[in-house]
């Protein structure tokens, strides 16, 4: 089902917004809708050989947030632990996001969804950072307590 500007009027009204977000060539398309349930950058080794890059803009959402409305036949996915099971697009290979069961979350890549306001609020696993960022954001060493880490910070 595609989301409609109506619907996403009617949304707003509600105080839900919805954002629609896709693959780097469109195959897969999805919608978030709602608030995240935080965002910010991931510095860990997985992250950045996945995303191929030195750091990662995530956005963590609920799983009932996150509905892929075309395209789910073209998505793979890998695990390389029980608690990221990361998901692409087979014809391009864009990355679309990455369930965490173990947290009920799903990680949306920030990239993926080009209209949300993304608002970070945390670097995470800063201790494996390869870019230094002078940013005022706190930095953890590696997770929140909540989330299975010792929530220690870092000087930036």
């Amino acid at each position: 089902m595609e989301v409609t500007q109506e619907m996403r009027d009617v949304g707003e009204r509600l105080g839900q917004h919805t954002y629609r977000g896709a693959c780097f060539c469109g195959a897969v398309q999805f919608t978030v809708s709602g608030k995240p349930a935080a965002q910010g950058y991931c510095h860990c080794h997985s992250c950045r050989t996945w995303s191929a890059g030195p750091v990662n803009a995530f956005t963590l959402w609920q799983p009932e947030a996150v509905k892929v409305t075309r395209g789910s036949e073209f998505i793979g996915e890998y695990h390389k632990t029980a608690n990221s099971h990361r998901k692409w697009c087979e014809k391009c290979g864009g990355h679309l996001f990455t369930d965490h069961p173990g947290w009920s979350l799903v990680d949306v890549y920030a990239a993926s969804i080009p209209n949300f306001p993304y608002q970070p609020g945390v670097h995470v696993n800063y201790q494996e950072t390869k870019l230094r960022v002078k940013d005022g954001l706190p930095k953890l060493k590696d997770l929140p307590k909540e989330m299975g880490g010792s929530g220690v910070s870092v000087p930036e």
